[in-house]
């Protein structure tokens, strides 16, 4: 049974996309105007705030909680709580843990490589080069990464029930079709570039891309186009293993039913995500690939653009292609994405010019209080002692935990997935 909790705040999650979805040709170019990213122009960051925010999360059902912020060169890392609850090992900024929709942001970016090397259309039909995959030939490589082809999210249906639902899937192996089969089995949210609907169908056909135009599996396209000319040391894609290597916190599933101990979710195959939500990787190689991909290190500077012309999700949030922006309450507006896998929670974003970057992680999940608390690591490591840290569950000072509510389960189907 899923919680009220989670029913009642996706419920109000979906009237708010309903109010805040618009059209393609009302999307905003990704220029900010008076939103700033600049690290000239930041605060330096509320490390004490920020340590409150991860003390929080443990209090709230989390068994830790880490965050690194790097800032031109310098770097400030804070943490709390286990990564381990049988060992009860500290967790640590060097553990390795699943990013979840963190690496839509990764195939966003192979695809917009291959935009450069002029082998994908961003406007062209899925259908050419995916021919008969799917029904309606409108739906393009741009309605697919700004989630607006339409396509159903077989995770909602797959995780109505988080716990039983992850136990049903959590070895098996999906073909990237047979995930789009199950989309395909419902009708379609609406017509293509009508509206913002998140859905993991739109990168799991964007795997299929990646593929079908580099020859070589995803894993292999993130390997050698952006793990190793980062040097990213411990961000590794392992579908179908089930490990995950080397050092890492361990991820837990909180129970449907209140009271029940929580899964130890850790070992799965991810196969129902794949390139929608299976990496996995630490805070360094996070922060290291935003920033480089708001510096202008891994996309020419056209292609940045095109992931940067916005969508509005909410007050608070925009689209672009595999990257959100979020504006804070300071006035700075922050690139990057979110993740959430079962056992692990993710916000990892940059500024517009890519010298601040925060990765935070708790090793939990289906629990929307910890969700909501963790937009509070924001706030700390960009706007600094301007804003008042989360105390407990809400925005203190500001009057504005309803809205971080409403961001943070834009996305969430019941339980776990997306974000």
């Amino acid at each position: 049974m899923v919680s009220r909790t989670v029913r009642r705040a996706t419920a109000s999650a979906a009237a708010l996309l309903t109010l805040t979805a618009v059209p393609a040709h009302a999307a905003t170019h990704g220029s900010d105007t008076t939103r700033t990213g600049s690290t000239a122009a930041l605060p330096a960051p509320d490390m004490t705030g920020l340590r409150a925010v991860l003390r929080t999360l443990t209090t709230q059902g989390a068994p830790g909680a880490i965050a690194r912020i790097d800032d031109r060169g310098t770097v400030r890392t804070a943490a709390a709580g286990i990564g381990d609850r049988t060992t009860r090992r500290a967790i640590d900024n060097a553990d390795r843990f699943r990013i979840g929709s963190v690496t839509k942001s990764f195939s966003a970016v192979v695809l917009l490589q291959l935009v450069d090397a002029h082998k994908l259309d961003l406007d062209s039909s899925v259908d050419r080069y995916l021919p008969g995959l799917l029904p309606d030939k409108r739906i393009t490589v741009r309605h697919l990464l700004s989630h607006r082809s339409g396509l159903y999210d077989y995770t909602n249906s797959m995780f109505a029930n988080s716990v039983s639902g992850f136990e049903a899937v959590r070895d098996k192996v999906f073909t990237y079709r047979q995930l789009v089969q199950l989309s395909l089995k419902h009708a379609r949210t609406n017509a293509p570039g009508a509206a913002y609907s998140y859905s993991n169908t739109n990168f799991v056909v964007a795997g299929m891309l990646i593929e079908k135009l580099t020859g070589h599996s995803v894993g292999t396209a993130y390997r050698d186009r952006i793990i190793k000319p980062l040097k990213l040391r411990d961000t590794v894609y392992v579908h179908p293993d089930t490990k995950i290597p080397g050092r890492h916190a361990r991820g837990y599933l909180t129970q449907d039913r209140a009271g029940a101990k929580p899964v130890d979710a850790t070992d799965q195959t991810v196969s129902w995500a794949q390139s929608a939500g299976a990496l996995i990787s630490t805070t360094h190689d996070l922060n290291t690939f935003f920033s480089a991909l708001l510096s202008g290190k891994l996309t020419s500077t056209a292609a940045l653009t095109q992931m940067e012309r916005w969508t509005p999700v909410n007050s608070t949030t925009r689209y672009g292609l595999g990257l959100r922006r979020r504006d804070l309450s300071c006035g700075v507006s922050v690139y990057g994405h979110t993740g959430a896998v079962q056992g692990f929670y993710t916000y990892s974003f940059t500024s517009k010019d890519g010298r601040r970057s925060l990765t935070a992680l708790a090793n939990t999940s289906n629990n929307g209080t910890v969700l909501n608390t963790m937009a509070g690591t924001l706030e700390s490591a960009f706007c600094g002692k301007r804003t008042r840290t989360l105390q407990g569950s809400s925005l203190t000072g500001r009057g504005s935990y309803v809205t971080e509510r409403r961001t943070a389960y834009e996305d969430i189907a019941p339980g776990i997935t997306r974000d």
